[in-house]
């Protein structure tokens, strides 16, 4: 199989690196074509694919994925169009398109899946978000599947949910990390080293998130596992409370959607 990649941003090149580390691609049999940023050309340096600079070359690749800006994703497609093969996948993880304007363009020959992942894919423990087009053929659907779950965990939503899924799954990771800052700032004005107090805090959230999916216990009741009457833990949820932090959180996810 040889799978090829149109952009290499921050997300492709989650995605490439991902695809790599799992070994679902050679990296000789990754066909990579960047924009004019030069990200792609530093990736090929340490990871070793194949840099390419015409559509041509992604005629001979089963899969292809485009990770461009949603702004041209369309006319990129457009563009590459005359050079993907028939029964071909094309998995776009790009905003601000449908499948079906997907397939408008590129002919209902190719199989298009729209996919949104998020970072996390980069080190196999992404969330993905995924909508096929309708009558893909379920080999190709299982196909599409196989290689997203390579990257993490694969869930099929309807496409009117597709963008709170995106919200959710892939800006919530800068929620976290400004949350994990913070832990790590509470703990370092408490006398605690900085390298330490990231690496707890890491290994905290980590393990939190384990817990939830293997337990599948609502959150409310993890919490209230380490919520003992008067303890320090209730003296700080009160702390988040008085300070407006499940607003802020909802507020900060209302907005990023809208």
């Amino acid at each position: 199989m040889k799978i090829g990649f149109i952009g290499a941003g921050h997300m492709g090149s989650a995605m490439i690196e991902g695809l790599l580390k799992a070994k679902i691609i050679a990296p000789e049999n990754l066909f990579v074509k960047g924009g004019s940023s030069g990200t792609a050309e530093a990736l090929q340096k340490k990871l070793g694919f194949k840099l390419i600079k015409e559509y041509d070359a992604l005629k001979e690749c089963q899969v292809i994925f485009i990770a461009t800006g949603a702004k041209i994703v369309l006319e990129i497609l457009t563009q590459a169009a005359p050079n993907i093969s028939k029964n071909t996948i094309l998995i776009s993880v790009a905003t601000g398109h449908t499948v079906k304007e997907a397939q408008a363009v590129l002919g209902e020959e190719i199989h298009v899946v729209h996919a949104i992942p998020n970072t996390p894919v980069s080190v196999n423990a992404g969330m993905i978000g995924t909508v096929f087009a309708d009558q893909m053929p379920s080999e190709s659907k299982a196909e599409a599947t196989r290689i997203l779950e390579s990257l993490g965990k694969v869930e099929e939503v309807s496409e009117d949910l597709l963008g709170t899924f995106g919200t959710v799954a892939g800006c919530s990771p800068a929620f976290v990390d400004i949350f994990m800052e913070a832990l790590a700032d509470g703990a370092v004005l408490e006398g605690m080293p900085r390298a330490l107090s990231y690496e707890i805090v890491a290994q905290m959230m980590l393990g939190s998130a384990k817990l939830a999916i293997e337990t599948k216990k609502h959150p409310g009741e993890l919490k209230d596992g380490v919520t003992s009457p008067g303890g320090s833990t209730i003296k700080g949820v009160t702390a988040l409370e008085k300070n407006g932090f499940r607003y802020a959180v909802i507020d900060a996810v209302k907005q990023a959607n809208s």
